[in-house]
């Protein structure tokens, strides 16, 4: 009998893609890349997730503090357009951190599936992002008060998928890992780490991604079907 839901926040609640490529395409303009030869918005952003991700990999590894990941990603993603121009770069990164949180978008079912699950269990974030901006983005997206703890792993000191953040997050809320769930989007960092604390697992694979993980306790690609199954 489960008393304790677990939540990842980018990619399970909050629509990280949607929400990035707004603010994305909304730099673009203000600083009107085109004229400094980029001339293709959305190859602009696919260059930009791509280097973002390798960073995040690292950071999540331990390999580079996240002041790195914020000054690299965009210098980085300018450079490969043969783009020389650390202010820009700077400039960039610090609207997005700024712009990016007060975004709104949820993925469908969100405030429903959370009204629902609120008066049966005892919901909690667990999340690697950056907390100053994790809980702008509860607020803004008006999810905050849905939940009893929030933790971060800037936080712990640990990221997921290390057992010290899940045990952590469980002996915060006084949880037992037979009585919690994970929910998250990411296999590794969300479902392998809930796995190797004992605590059962719900994928979220809105995307249908084809994966050869198995025991996976329960897999949905809708965050509606979690009133089935909780």
């Amino acid at each position: 009998m489960y008393k304790h839901i677990f939540f990842d926040l980018d990619r399970t609640l909050w629509d990280f893609e949607k929400n990035s490529d707004e603010v994305l395409n909304e730099l673009y303009e203000k600083y009107n890349l085109f004229s400094y030869g980029i001339d293709d918005c959305n190859k602009f952003i696919k260059r930009y997730k791509f280097h973002n991700e390798k960073l995040w990999s690292l950071y999540r590894q331990n390999k580079i503090e996240k002041e790195k990941l914020r000054d690299e990603r965009f210098k980085i993603t300018l450079e490969e357009f043969s783009v020389n121009c650390d202010v820009l770069a700077s400039n960039l990164g610090s609207d997005y951190i700024l712009l990016c949180p007060k975004k709104t978008n949820l993925f469908p079912y969100v405030h429903s599936t959370l009204n629902y699950l609120q008066n049966r269990y005892n919901l909690h974030i667990i999340t690697n992002g950056f907390e100053e901006v994790q809980y702008q983005k509860l607020e803004n997206s008006n999810i905050i008060d849905y939940f009893n703890q929030i933790i971060t792993s800037e936080q712990v000191g640990f990221k997921k998928p290390s057992s010290e953040i899940f045990i952590f997050s469980m002996q915060k809320t006084f949880a037992k890992n037979s009585e919690s769930i994970m929910i998250g989007d990411d296999l590794y960092a969300d479902i392998y780490g809930a796995k190797e604390v004992g605590m059962d697992q719900v994928y979220f694979n809105p995307l249908k991604h084809k994966h050869t993980i198995s025991n996976i306790t329960f897999e949905i690609n809708c965050l509606s079907q979690l009133e089935g199954i909780l």
